[in-house]
């Protein structure tokens, strides 16, 4: 059985449009929120690792499927996980749901850069924690 994060929010009216469907961006806003608290569960954080590491994790590209909406006080839950690593990187695949329905599924592709942007090699203790979140179809 995979291992996976997972992190609820309640949808609020600032993030839903004039007729109380959620706005198409804010699904981002959601799923970014899911992978910090994702790094908190393994005992991380964004500033933890720019100060430890002299690095920052950057979105190098998102691919998301809007299959239903999400409405103002929908209760959500954004389910995580790895599913692959290369030297610098790892993909995530994040779906949102609303009771047991998918209404959004993404891909993150997530670089570890230095401050120069440039890309660097993801820290070993980092690779550690998130190995156990790692799942291959």
């Amino acid at each position: 059985m995979k291992k996976s994060f997972n992190h609820k929010i309640k949808v609020y009216y600032e993030d839903t449009d004039a007729g109380g469907v959620v706005y198409y961006a804010n699904y981002l806003k959601f799923l970014e929120r899911a992978r910090s608290e994702a790094l908190s569960e393994v005992g991380l954080s964004n500033l933890k690792i720019k100060k430890d590491y002299g690095a920052l994790i950057v979105v190098k590209s998102c691919n998301i499927d809007f299959n239903k909406s999400a409405h103002l006080e929908d209760k959500l839950e954004i389910n995580s996980f790895v599913t692959s690593f290369s030297k610098t990187s790892f993909t995530m695949s994040q779906s949102i749901y609303r009771n047991k329905d998918i209404i959004v599924k993404s891909e993150v592709h997530l670089v570890f850069v230095n401050e120069k942007s440039k890309p660097i090699k993801i820290p070993e203790n980092i690779l550690k924690s998130l190995k156990p979140f790692l799942f291959i179809n």
